[in-house]
C-alpha cells in the first residue's frame, strides 16, 4: 500500500471518528435536553421538536442543496467526502443509543459544545464538512470574500431568534452558549496546530544559519540585505537579515539550532495573523480538489 492510499484512508478514518464524536454530543447531550446546534444540524433538530420529524432524514435532505452547491463552486472531492460525514452522522443519530449523560443544562452546553466542536474541527480538518452552513461559509467567503465566521453567524442568528420565537428564550440562550462553545472548539481542532509565529534573525554567521533552518527544519525564508546596524558591538555594515515562519511548536527547535551556531544571535518573534501562499496549509481551497 502506497504513501497515498495510507493517507486517504488515515482521513477517512478521522472523519469516522469525528461523526461519532458529533454524535455523542448530539445524542448524550443535546437532543435529550432539547438543546439546538448552529447551521442545519440545528434546523434538522427544530424541526424534529416541533413537527416530529425523523431528525436523521430531515439533515440528509436540508444538506442536499448545500451538497449541490459545493459541488459546482467549491470540491468535488470535499462533497464526497462530505456525503459520506453527512451519511454517518445521520445514521448515527438514528441507529446510536448513548445514555444521557447530564440533566443540568449548563454541563449539556457545555459537553454538548464540546464533544460537537472536536467532530466538526476533525471533520474540516480531513477536508469534509458535517454542516450546510459550513459550506455556505466558504461559498460566500470565495464569491464576496465575506469571512466564513460572520455568515455562520448570521444564519445562526436568524435560526437562535426563531428558536426563542417558537420553543422558549431559555433553550435559546443555553442553545447560544453550546454554539459558541462547539465554535471555538472547531477553531482550536482547526487551527490550534496551525498556530505560527514570524521570527527575524540578525547574526554574522547568517550563512550557517539559513543552512541549519533550511536542513534540520525544512522551512523556507525571505532575507534582507542590511546595510547599516547598530548594536553592543557597533556599527556593522554589509550583513542579511533572515525572516522565516514557522509552526509555534518549533520554536524551541529553532532557538536551539541559532543558539548552537551564534548564542548571540538578535531574535525577533511575533504572531503572524494570516499567511496567504508560500506555507503547504490544509484548506478547502477550491484549486485543490
Amino acid at each position: 500500500m502506497n504513501t497515498t492510499s495510507i493517507s486517504r484512508l488515515s482521513e477517512y478514518f478521522q472523519i469516522a471518528v469525528g461523526v461519532i464524536l458529533a454524535s455523542i454530543g448530539l445524542k448524550a447531550y443535546l437532543l435529550p435536553n432539547g438543546f439546538l446546534d448552529g447551521g442545519v444540524t440545528g434546523i434538522a433538530i427544530l424541526i424534529n421538536s416541533t413537527l416530529h420529524l425523523n431528525i436523521s432524514l430531515v439533515l440528509v435532505v436540508l444538506s442536499i442543496p448545500f451538497l449541490i452547491l459545493a459541488y459546482f463552486y467549491i470540491s468535488k472531492a470535499m462533497v464526497f467526502k462530505s456525503i459520506l460525514a453527512i451519511l454517518g452522522l445521520a445514521a448515527s443519530i438514528h441507529l446510536e443509543t448513548f445514555d444521557t449523560v447530564t440533566n443540568d443544562k449548563l454541563l449539556t452546553s457545555i459537553f454538548g459544545g464540546l464533544f460537537l466542536g472536536l467532530g466538526i474541527g476533525i471533520t474540516i480538518k480531513n477536508g469534509a464538512v458535517l454542516d450546510g452552513s459550513e459550506i455556505l461559509g466558504i461559498y460566500i467567503n470565495n464569491t464576496f470574500g465575506i469571512s466564513i465566521g460572520k455568515v455562520i453567524l448570521l444564519f445562526n442568528f436568524v435560526l437562535f431568534s426563531i428558536t426563542a420565537i417558537i420553543v422558549s428564550k431559555e433553550t435559546a440562550m443555553y442553545s447560544i452558549l453550546t454554539f459558541l462553545i462547539t465554535a471555538k472548539v472547531t477553531d482550536l481542532i482547526i487551527e490550534g496546530f496551525e498556530d505560527f509565529i514570524g521570527i527575524m534573525i540578525v547574526s554574522k554567521k547568517y550563512e550557517a544559519i539559513k543552512k541549519a533552518i533550511t536542513e534540520q527544519l525544512g522551512a523556507g525564508m525571505t532575507v534582507f540585505k542590511g546595510v547599516n546596524g547598530y548594536g553592543k558591538n557597533g556599527m556593522t555594515k554589509d550583513f542579511e537579515v533572515i525572516h522565516t515562519v514557522i509552526n509555534r511548536f518549533e520554536i524551541t527547535k529553532i532557538n536551539r539550532i541559532i543558539d548552537a551556531i551564534d548564542p548571540d544571535a538578535f531574535i525577533m518573534e511575533y504572531d503572524v495573523n494570516r499567511i496567504k501562499g508560500g506555507i503547504l496549509r490544509r484548506y478547502l481551497n477550491p484549486k485543490k480538489k
